[in-house]
């Protein structure tokens, strides 16, 4: 007997966020429920994005992932914890909808794939967009229409802010339970049309320390994060949103450095001692600061995650100045035409005043490796061309073209 058409198969997209009042920090560490409430920026998806595809059918005898082309482990708790939550909103609803068409889908196993379009673990927020993504996928091909923070936190704390565009604060919570441990949107991505970010990719290695490692060391070891949770961050929060709404890009650069720094310090505070940042990440630093001073202006901020690329927010009358600076003081490796990727600036002239401002010799060329200009974006996506399909009919992943 030929084989079915699967009961079902979805691909969506969903976008990498940049914390700016960051999150670091577990006060359940299985419920991945935050010690500290959070605030990020969603990135655009034509320049930063995972995709994913998922696909029932009687047919599957178990459940399956690939990553990259590569298949996974299926059984590693985060993404079992993702699985189990989703079908347990497809059971309840299920029960609240009898003879619903996709009740058949709950006995069926799941393939999926997902792609990146960035480095994975490279500290540019892969998890949080891949299980963002994931969540949003499977809640499409189990017909789960409810909020997904919950399912998307368990894969990782920060993808349930992936799971909104624009400008969206993950609520830490009060109840043991985490159910009102939530996403939800400040602005939307149409709200501060100006705002660019420009990643600057230090390194794209695998990072010494992983988040959720040091995190836990965090908790248990520094004193000033406890401090940062209780008493730093609640107002910084209700800062940042009112710089958001009213568009105050210095109020927003500054603090968005401040809570930077603040994160870094309580990974140093930690013990034994973690460092995320590398020299070419204290140089772009000072670059930054530089270059604010030489303006008599707050025109740029930085912000790092754990890891040692800067995020840079600025606004877009001075990203060409500012790229210029950056390919003065960190000149391009051998892919000089392949530096700047991402949405298009046009070269701009370094005045010698500024050049002098700076101060900062030249490194050798890759200290920066390649920057990326994107833009504020919008939530996951539902891709409804077939051909987008990461999985064939079979279920399998489909021969790359």
């Amino acid at each position: 007997m030929a084989s079915e058409q699967p009961l079902a198969a979805v691909t969506c997209t969903a976008p990498v966020n940049i914390a700016v009042i960051k999150y670091w920090g577990k006060r359940d560490e299985e419920l991945v429920l935050p010690i500290n409430s959070s605030l990020s920026v969603t990135l655009h998806q034509d320049q930063l994005k995972t995709t994913t595809t998922a696909v029932i059918s009687k047919d599957f005898t178990e459940d399956r992932i690939w990553l990259n082309g590569r298949e996974e482990d299926v059984g590693q708790p985060r993404l079992q914890a993702c699985l189990r939550e989703i079908r347990r909103l497809a059971r309840k609803r299920r029960n609240a909808w009898d003879g619903d068409p996709l009740s058949s889908s709950l006995s069926c196993k799941v393939h999926v794939a997902s792609v990146n379009n960035f480095p994975t673990a490279a500290g540019l927020a892969s998890s949080a967009a891949g299980y963002a993504c994931l969540a949003y996928t499977l809640a499409r091909v189990y017909g789960v229409e409810s909020d997904l923070s919950e399912v998307a936190r368990r894969g990782s704390g920060s993808a349930c802010r992936s799971l909104y565009g624009g400008f969206v604060e993950w609520q830490m919570g009060e109840q043991t339970d985490g159910k009102d441990s939530v996403a939800r949107q400040v602005a939307p991505e149409s709200h501060w049309p100006e705002l660019r970010v420009l990643i600057l990719v230090v390194s794209a290695e695998k990072k010494l320390t992983g988040s959720t490692v040091g995190m836990r060391a965090s908790v248990e070891t520094s004193p000033l994060l406890r401090f940062r949770a209780e008493a730093v961050v609640p107002a910084r929060m209700a800062e940042m949103t009112r710089c958001i709404r009213e568009r105050d890009f210095p109020g927003f650069a500054q603090l968005t450095m401040k809570d930077s720094n603040q994160f870094h310090a309580t990974c140093l505070d930690t013990f034994p001692p973690i460092s995320y940042l590398n020299a070419v990440s204290w140089r772009i630093i000072h670059l930054v600061h530089r270059f604010n001073a030489h303006h008599g202006d707050t025109k740029v901020a930085y912000t790092f995650d754990a890891g040692p690329n800067a995020v840079i927010f600025t606004l877009d009358d001075t990203v060409a100045e500012f790229v210029a600076a950056v390919r003065h003081s960190f000149p391009p490796g051998s892919n000089g035409d392949a530096f700047l990727k991402g949405l298009q600036v046009r070269p701009a002239p370094l005045s010698a005043e500024l050049q002098a401002a700076l101060a900062m010799e030249p490194t050798t060329p890759g200290g920066v490796k390649y920057i990326i200009a994107t833009q504020v974006g919008p939530g996951p996506q539902i891709l409804d061309d077939p051909s987008a399909h990461l999985l064939g009919p079979d279920g399998l992943p489909k021969p790359a073209a």
